[in-house]
């Protein structure tokens, strides 16, 4: 007999003739959530998958959809929100035809935003009046609101992500999950506006009142994380920037050794004083729009020089457990992932994985001596606002992790940079992953004991 299809919120049921007696099958559907990454440079939409029919009381998050919203962060468009419709709609529109009509109404919208929206502030009622008025007014689903990750949310999810998707919390015994206490890796991401370093300390006693207590499938795990706001890759060139800008007789060329030799660019004085992290060193003579012509030398010793006085290393008087900027810290111990920003530095410098200290060394002053002509050919993907900055961050990277982390010529090999987070059943990029610990954290206050998983593992 025929097939009939009768759709409901969370399931199918699939009916045919057996003989004279009538058969139906009753298929469990999907439950779907949206996430907006609200970044400091871009804005990117996720859309997540999970179960309606859960088994052994354990569901299956897995993302299935990714749009780069075109243009620069949401921040951005604060004096014009207004212009953010179309391309926050342009894949809007995407994720609509990725989920079922029926379900539109019942999937939940977050918005997730990072180090960039706490340096500007979005909390303000005018980025909330945008923010409800393209997502509130305009879509089907089911807005559920703006979070603002703090610092240390976002360094102990990339920790969370980072050992989790590695196996150091549950292992697959029988296509059951088997919580499992194994010794974990520490974090570290750098992202546009802060970076974060998160790892459980040698003497987890000693430093109790620095960590945060995390409970993971019934071990507990003292976290130390902290959140070096400033400290992102953009905003630490914008203060570089500043301060090449401060020590020049005039702006109608500024040297910068950190660009490659005979790169010129004119930049204005908003694009590196507007920020938060360098309101302190605008001049007297601040005007927003005026333009700062700025010349690549491409000298790596005088790049070096100029990076290092990003960081305060005397505040800290000698201090062993104080990196830099008076910070306390307790001594890492273990092996680390370097992932986001870290990871996309060093391919840029053809490094992956392990590597010397001496090895990252060698190839920063290289491609650092490069000129811009040149670099056009080195780079496998070439894209002037990366390609002009990546001597910078490389030697950023170096003063962060050398002189500020305390990594040394024997301790660096324990650094893994990568670019995705995996093992032989997951496979997530760094900053989709920590988006997908961010969407399970909201889910599990809708629909308990849901896990996060690959839907393709078994």
């Amino acid at each position: 007999g025929a097939i009939r299809k009768e759709p409901d919120l969370l399931h199918h049921s699939y009916c045919r003739l057996l003989g004279t007696l009538p058969l139906c099958l009753w298929l469990y559907g999907s439950l779907y959530g949206i996430v907006l990454d609200a970044g400091s440079s871009r804005t990117t939409v996720y859309v997540y998958e999970w179960p309606a029919e859960k088994e052994n009381n354990t569901g299956v998050v897995s993302q299935t959809f990714k749009c780069n919203v075109k243009g620069p962060g949401i921040s951005s468009y604060e004096s014009s929100p207004g212009a953010l419709a179309k391309p926050l709609d342009d894949c809007l529109n995407k994720v609509k035809e990725r989920i079922p009509v029926h379900l539109h109404k019942n999937t939940s919208v977050y918005l997730g935003a990072t180090a960039g929206m706490r340096l500007l502030r979005y909390a303000s009622p005018l980025g909330k009046q945008c923010l409800f008025h393209l997502l509130g007014d305009s879509q089907p689903f089911e807005f559920r609101g703006a979070q603002i990750i703090t610092g240390p949310e976002e360094g102990v999810y990339g920790w969370i992500t980072a050992n989790y998707l590695m196996g150091n919390f549950l292992e697959v015994c029988w296509n059951e999950f088997q919580p499992v206490l194994k010794e974990t890796m520490g974090a570290l991401d750098l992202g546009g506006a802060s970076t974060q370093i998160s790892f459980i300390p040698e003497d987890p006693e000693e430093h109790f009142n620095s960590t945060l207590q995390v409970k993971l499938y019934g071990y507990n795990y003292n976290v130390y994380t902290h959140s070096y706001q400033c400290y992102g890759r953009d905003e630490a060139e914008k203060r570089l920037l500043a301060l090449l800008l401060q020590k020049s007789n005039t702006s109608a060329n500024v040297d910068n050794p950190c660009y490659p030799q005979n790169y010129n660019t004119a930049l204005t004085m908003k694009y590196f004083f507007g920020s938060l992290c360098t309101q302190s060193l605008r001049p007297a003579n601040y005007h927003p729009n005026q333009l700062v012509n700025f010349h690549g030398t491409g000298k790596p010793g005088l790049c070096q020089e100029m990076v290092s006085l990003l960081f305060n290393f005397t505040a800290c008087r000698g201090r062993e457990d104080c990196p830099f900027n008076g910070m306390h810290r307790p001594k890492a111990k273990g092996n680390f992932v370097a992932f986001s920003g870290f990871y996309y530095t060093m391919n840029a410098l053809n490094l992956s994985g392990h590597f010397s200290l001496d090895d990252f060394n060698s190839s920063m002053w290289f491609f650092c001596s490069q000129s811009w002509a040149q670099l056009q050919f080195m780079l496998p993907k070439f894209e002037e606002i990366y390609a002009r900055s990546y001597c910078f961050s490389a030697n950023f990277i170096y003063y962060l992790l050398v002189h500020g982390y305390n990594f040394n010529a024997e301790t660096w090999p324990q650094i893994h940079f990568q670019k995705e987070v995996s093992n032989n059943n997951y496979l997530l990029l760094g900053d989709e992953a920590t988006r997908t610990v961010f969407i399970l954290t909201q889910l599990t206050h809708l629909y308990n004991n849901l896990a996060l998983w690959n839907k393709n593992a078994f």
